[in-house]
């Protein structure tokens, strides 16, 4: 499994506390691609991971993020907690009354 949304999508279906955390997602997909590499993320140092981000051998943060997002926007079910605090039901009341109605009702 090595396209970035199927990482994200597992693991956003085996930990659902990682829907809510784009660093917490972040955090494991790199410490599962270090263990990949045959590396011991707990004995790794800092400024041996900093060179292998610049050199791209780590999954980009930001592409991690895209990729969660794209996935939430697609899945409504794979919304963390934080989506429906936020959103809420007065907004799919509001956009019902105006007559559009959200891609996961």
């Amino acid at each position: 499994m090595s396209n970035t949304k199927d990482k994200v999508k597992d693991l956003i279906e085996s930990v659902p506390s990682l829907r809510d955390s784009d660093t917490r997602l972040t955090s494991h997909i790199w410490f599962r691609e270090l263990e990949k590499m045959g590396l011991d993320p707990f004995e790794m140092k800092a400024t041996d991971f900093f060179k292998m981000y610049a050199q791209e051998k780590m999954t980009l943060g930001p592409t991690i993020k895209r990729a969660r997002a794209k996935l939430q926007e697609e899945s409504p079910n794979l919304r963390g907690k934080k989506y429906f605090i936020r959103k809420g039901v007065a907004q799919d009341k509001w956009l019902d009354k105006l007559g559009y109605k959200p891609k996961y009702l």
